[in-house]
């Protein structure tokens, strides 16, 4: 097995993972934001960690699969059709670029949420904005077809 299959594997391995994570992090966002006091769990905080965490590991793969292993981003860099195609805009452009914001956007609730006591209008709105960008960026056809 050849060093982008093993990429490719891990990199939709993960993909899993951090679908499950996404979904802890939202329901636990959707429990404390809706709870009577409003006060950040333990459980948020480590959710929100390892979701935080297991978006670097992704991005680090796919941008290894993008700029190392990549022809067909070289190939429709080259061409001029990168912007023109569908397919080649969003798996070389929309994708990387949307989950990029959202692990700065992790990144961002993460270290918010270490020193918050009670979750604020700011980092739900900050945490439904990578939800959403997540959500927008996954290939779902690709992960579940």
């Amino acid at each position: 097995m050849d060093f982008f299959k093993i990429f490719l594997n891990a990199h939709k391995g993960f993909a899993y993972l951090e679908l499950a994570l996404v979904a802890a992090f939202l329901i636990l966002l959707l429990v404390t934001m809706f709870g009577y006091s409003g006060k950040i769990s333990k459980a948020l905080r480590k959710v929100t960690l390892f979701t935080m965490i297991f978006f670097h590991v992704q991005f680090l793969v796919g941008v290894c699969l993008l700029f190392v292993f990549s022809l067909g981003f070289k190939a429709a860099l080259d061409g001029g059709t990168l912007m023109k195609d569908p397919y080649s805009r969003f798996q070389y452009v929309e994708h990387p670029v949307s989950m990029l914001i959202a692990a700065v956007l992790m990144t961002i609730i993460n270290k918010k949420l270490k020193t918050a006591d009670k979750l604020t209008i700011r980092l739900m709105s900050l945490g439904f904005v990578a939800i959403a960008l997540f959500v927008f960026a996954f290939p779902w056809a690709r992960v579940f077809g």
